[in-house]
């Protein structure tokens, strides 16, 4: 930055100051200033999650500090539900760096600021580092995991686990980003190895771990034995209410147990604040003191409300978080910096720093010239203009637009980089930008030009999966696990037993089926088993042991193929008389396309893939059915097929069956091929007459390399050049009239077509044509399972699921399946969760009101979208984590799971 030194940074404690007149990115970029001047850490107080997550990723835009967020529970005050371990690990990782940090910026929102935390001292003194060549009794190490509260396990996948195999102790210790392998010589530790929990395979050597407790309070038998104690003091032990407290005392974690963390410690538990270095510079940006009031009133209301459940005796708010004058005397003893949007009065400690709103800048497409406005202010400022786009596909995009009023932006990778009057660009996750009069400069976010704002997916590095491994050995099935038998059908793994038949002993799998029937199957034939890939685990069925539902289920799909047969030879001869296209596979600028992906490939997607290719490379024209569920990656497979027939010169169509999911593939292609010259056009209902004949036009002559588009692809009007790959998502939605049309190119062009819908393999190949079969059933990294309930209506859990999913930053639809009163059931939910923002979104909508609905939905404008099943197909959004169905009953099960896959699509618990 030029020059620093516009406003004075308080020093003393009880020193307050307030900055006025910031807009947009402008609180980012000022934080990113201050970091980089305080000789200390920043603590940068946001009103709530979600400001929280979009500072975070807008200040590491502009700082190259560290930036981390203190993670909070993703639970309602006083919820029957206990934290995922995941997120308790980063927390005890954050506590447990935060006294010792010596620069960088922690962002917490205001209700995790009050939540009080465990006492230094014990995350400190239970913290235990084991080194290399370390003499150590495995028998005492054993004993300090199980008092941390970690879990022996038989393989150690998650946070707090640890496993042991005769020399070998395998251990996952929270705030660790991956599991380590201790080798013991006798009671030293000989080597120390991290490792992958997936493939379970070694990796590079160590010196030293850190090892944290695996909870945020003790579970050894003397914090047992004190909880025992003030569980007494605090309540009367009732014979009903005894529940808890008896789970406790056998050594049982019961969910929600946080709630009652102040009985584990002998002293009560510390804030937030106690954990800051001595030079910590508080910062806080909107209204703190009406944020800390409106938390307070709903911790309160919440108590009042819970409190009566004998069940569920419950702790003064008090004993768990800061009262709102608690909050401010602790914030009283630090210097402390506010962050205004408003122009400050005339005083001492405010300073007013003369950001401003940039003006109307959108790109008007109706109009002759769209980027007139653009243009016209370029012309007018003298200083040096940044735009900041999401990623390189965005930049490729934004590019294009500027190359119309011939600006070449120069690219840089911080913002001091732009010294004199030019035209720059930079990647990041700015939101909106503003003008710094002050220093004469602007930035420009792509939203301010588009209207929009491309929602990031939210990477998260710290766990991957090799894609190298399938299940192929013991050590990946679980016990539960639902596996299916080649001549008996579905049943479920009961782990490894030893058996002596013939005087031979031998391991065996055991298999349960119906009426606890049991089945012996010796490890030598595996290959008979295999897993269970036809939807969810709770839902497989459950066949009887030499029953003959599992026969009978196989002579159906027979009889089924045996019906298609006719057709099907029809269609087949064709390819065989015909030669296809053998794509060339150029390995070099494959890998180089691969490498961009920003996510490891899981196993499935990784044969699937391979299986893909290999269909191209061949003279016959492909047939594939890909199969997954929703999110499990199958566009990725997609995109490098149609990678290929794009490096071999031929178009590829892709065929969607709804304009919202056409407008999503069309960003997410754009955005994946970003750094390759491939033209990539959507012909849908969102894209004007004018526009449409001129894409038909260039896609016939072969100027459109990827055309994407709903069923108007299949319009006799729609000619392509040289189609060479037709890519079909969800086939089974599309009309018979339009079956027919994609059956007739079956026997000229490769087809991959995409599917979510879990039915069984076999009906799936005969009802898809006895097409070849690739099945994607491994979720990717860190997917968490989707948890369902099925409840009847009750005003009191939909308000409690909506506020969760909030209070986390995240999104919620709402699906009522009835257009006539869906004005009415938003209207009911405005009054039960007045601190939602609501919108609503029908296929009955005009289509650009309902584009815009959806677009505002994606970039978080708000967070319920009450909704019709205009969702089923198509639209991903990560941060949308809970889907509320009313009136479920109406729905068969294919379209309940369709729906349920909505959600569930970043590493949050959906």
């Amino acid at each position: 930055m030029p020059e620093k030194q516009r406003y004075t940074l308080p020093t003393k404690a009880g020193d307050q100051r307030q900055l006025g007149e910031l807009t947009g990115a402008a609180c980012a970029t000022l934080v990113a200033e201050i970091a980089e001047r305080h000789a200390g850490p920043v603590v940068l107080i946001a009103p709530d999650m979600q400001n929280a997550l979009r500072l975070h990723d807008e200040i590491r835009q502009f700082t190259d500090q560290m930036v981390m967020n203190l993670a909070d529970w993703e639970t309602l005050p006083y919820d029957s539900f206990s934290p995922h371990q995941e997120i308790i690990s980063s927390r005890l990782s954050t506590l447990y760096q935060l006294p010792s940090m010596q620069r960088g910026v922690l962002i917490v929102p205001v209700n995790t600021l009050m939540q009080r935390v465990c006492p230094h001292s014990y995350l400190h003194g239970h913290a235990l580092v084991m080194k290399k060549g370390q003499r150590l009794s495995r028998d005492a190490l054993r004993a300090q995991l199980d008092s941390a509260g970690y879990r022996h396990v038989d393989q150690v996948m998650e946070h707090g686990e640890y496993a042991t195999r005769g020399a070998l102790l395998d251990l996952f210790p929270m705030g660790s980003e991956q599991p380590y392998r201790l080798d013991f010589f006798d009671d030293e530790i000989d080597s120390l190895r991290l490792f992958d929990a997936d493939t379970q395979r070694t990796l590079e050597e160590v010196e030293a771990i850190n090892l944290l407790p695996a909870h945020e309070f003790p579970t050894d038998k003397a914090a047992i034995e004190l909880f025992r104690s003030q569980w007494r003091d605090t309540f009367e032990v009732k014979r009903d209410a005894e529940h808890i407290y008896q789970q406790v005392s056998k050594g049982t974690l019961p969910a929600g147990i946080e709630y009652w963390q102040p009985l584990f410690f002998s002293e009560p538990l510390p804030p937030l604040f106690s954990y800051f270095p001595a030079n910590t510079l508080v910062v806080n940006t909107g209204s703190l003191e009406t944020s800390a009031e409106r938390f307070q009133a709903d911790t309160l209301a919440r108590f009042e409300n819970r409190g009566v459940d004998p069940m569920r005796p419950l702790l003064p708010p008090e004993a768990l978080w800061l009262r709102v004058d608690e909050l401010f005397s602790e914030l009283k003893r630090w210097p402390r910096l506010q962050l205004k949007t408003d122009h400050l009065p005339e005083k001492a400690a405010n300073t007013n720093l003369g950001f401003q709103k940039l003006p109307d800048l959108a790109i008007q497409a109706q109009q002759k010239a769209p980027l007139d406005a653009l243009r016209k202010f370029l012309e007018s400022f003298s200083g040096p203009v940044i735009f900041s786009v999401e990623s390189e596909g965005r930049r490729e995009a934004l590019g294009e637009l500027l190359a119309r009023i011939k600006i070449a932006p120069k690219r840089i990778l911080r913002l001091d980089e732009a010294q004199d009057a030019g035209r720059y660009l930079m990647i990041g996750a700015a939101e909106h930008g503003f003008i710094d009069t002050q220093r004469n400069l602007a930035l420009i976010c792509e939203s301010d030009l588009l209207g929009e704002r491309v929602a990031r997916r939210r990477l998260d590095s710290r766990r991957t999966i090799n894609p190298d491994t399938l299940i192929r050995n013991l050590a990946e099935l679980h016990v539960g696990q639902p596996v299916v038998h080649l001549e008996h059908g579905v049943g479920r793994y009961a782990g490894m037993t030893t058996l002596e038949a013939g005087g031979i002993k031998g391991e065996y799998l055991m298999l349960t089926y119906a009426n606890d029937a049991k089945l012996y199957v010796p490890v030598s034939s595996l290959h008979l088993i295999s897993r269970y890939a036809g939807g969810a685990e709770e839902s497989a069925p459950l066949h009887k042991l030499g029953g003959d539902a599992w026969s009978r289920a196989r002579q159906k799909a027979a009889e089924k193929v045996r019906d298609v047969a006719a057709e099907l030879l029809d269609i087949y001869a064709q390819r065989a008389a015909k030669e296809g296209f053998a794509f060339k596979h150029d390995r070099e600028q494959y890998q180089l396309f691969c490498d961009s992906f920003p996510f490891e490939t899981t196993p499935d997607q990784a044969q699937a893939i391979n299986a893909v290719l290999s269909d191209m490379c061949q003279p016959l024209a492909m047939d594939r059915l890909v199969c997954g569920d929703v999110g499990f990656g199958k566009t990725e497979v997609a995109m490098r097929a149609a990678f290929l027939a794009v490096e071999n010169h031929k178009q590829v169509a892709v065929l969607v069956p709804t304009t919202l999911l056409a407008q999503q593939h069309y960003d997410n292609f754009r955005d994946r091929f970003a750094n390759w010259p491939v033209r990539i056009e959507m012909l849908s209902r969102f894209r004007s007459a004018k526009e449409q004949t001129q894409i038909l036009a260039e896609a016939a002559e072969g100027k459109i390399d990827i055309l994407i588009g709903t069923h108007k692809l299949l319009q006799s009007d729609v000619k392509l050049r040289d189609l060479g790959l037709l890519i079909v998502d969800e086939e089974h939605r599309f009309g018979v009239r339009h079956k027919e049309r994609i059956k007739a190119m079956r026997a000229d062009v490769d087809i991959l077509t995409l599917t979510a819908t879990p039915i069984p393999r076999t009906l799936n190949m005969a009802m898809s044509g006895m097409r070849d079969l690739s099945i994607i059933a491994t979720p990717p990294a860190r997917r968490l399972a989707v948890k369902t309930f099925v409840r009847e209506y009750d005003s009191l859990v939909v308000r409690e699921a909506i506020l969760r999913e909030i209070l986390r930053g995240g999104q919620v639809y709402y699906l009522y399946n009835d257009v006539e009163n869906i004005q009415k059931a938003a209207e009911r939910l405005a009054e039960l969760v007045p601190e939602a923002r609501i919108a609503i979104g029908h296929g009955q909508m005009r289509e650009r009101e309902l584009e815009r609905v959806m677009n505002d939905f994606h970039h978080q404008r708000f967070n319920v979208l009450v909704c019709t099943t205009i969702i089923e197909t198509g639209i991903d959004i990560p941060t949308a984590n809970t889907i509320i169905i009313e009136r479920a009953d109406h729905f068969g099960l294919a379209q309940l799971h369709q729906l349920r896959g909505r959600v569930g699509r970043s590493h949050h618990q959906a």
